[in-house]
């Protein structure tokens, strides 16, 4: 690789990088080409980024990257290294665990996300478990919407109750003069009578 192409691959990492707040390195080696091509695929699915890279050359392109320190990531560079870069937090460790469930890799070296770096593949689980944001608005929505559903709710059905109580006095009332009209004319018959 001459200077030239070493300065435009460094480029292209650092425009990955630019304005991600999800990056992992996973390592990929061992995957043939049908296997990666799949990986790939998934990843394109899920809107995850993915770029196979230098080691020397994305230490190079994230030490010119200014805002984020990411030197904790340095020691893992090591063999085979591919770049992952999305928008959920989630979704590439997702991603890996699904794929590990028919292979060994692709294993996780290192992640940055929420402005914390996780170290190791150990950690797959926990990044795996972090909810989205998207995930997180709607768990604060739905808590919200709860009280207020049931406000609502309460609030829906009182007319609903206080006119179904309206018509069963109703009716009662209604009947009851029914039955007293046909008794008055008789009331009043016999009174003449009586008189």
């Amino acid at each position: 690789m001459t200077k030239d192409q070493k300065v435009v691959a460094i480029q292209e990492i650092k425009d990955l990088l630019q304005d991600a707040k999800v990056v992992y390195v996973a390592d990929l080696e061992g995957l043939n080409a049908a296997k990666s091509s799949d990986f790939r695929r998934q990843a394109f699915k899920q809107n995850i980024k993915v770029k196979v890279v230098k080691n020397t050359l994305l230490q190079k392109a994230m030490e010119q990257m200014e805002g984020v320190d990411y030197s904790e990531m340095f020691p893992t560079f090591k063999g085979n290294s591919a770049i992952l870069i999305a928008e959920t937090a989630n979704a590439p460790a997702k991603l890996i665990q699904g794929f590990r469930k028919k292979e060994e890799k692709p294993a996780l070296k290192s992640a940055y996300l929420q402005e914390t770096f996780y170290v190791g593949d150990n950690n797959l689980d926990t990044l795996a478990n972090i909810k989205s944001r998207e995930e997180m608005i709607g768990e604060i929505i739905g808590l919200l919407q709860s009280p207020i559903q049931r406000v609502v709710s309460a609030l829906q059905n009182k007319p609903e109750t206080v006119e179904a109580k309206a018509e069963e006095t109703a009716p009662a009332v209604e009947e009851a003069p029914a039955t007293e009209t046909p008794e008055t004319p008789a009331a009043e018959g016999e009174a003449p009578a009586a008189e």
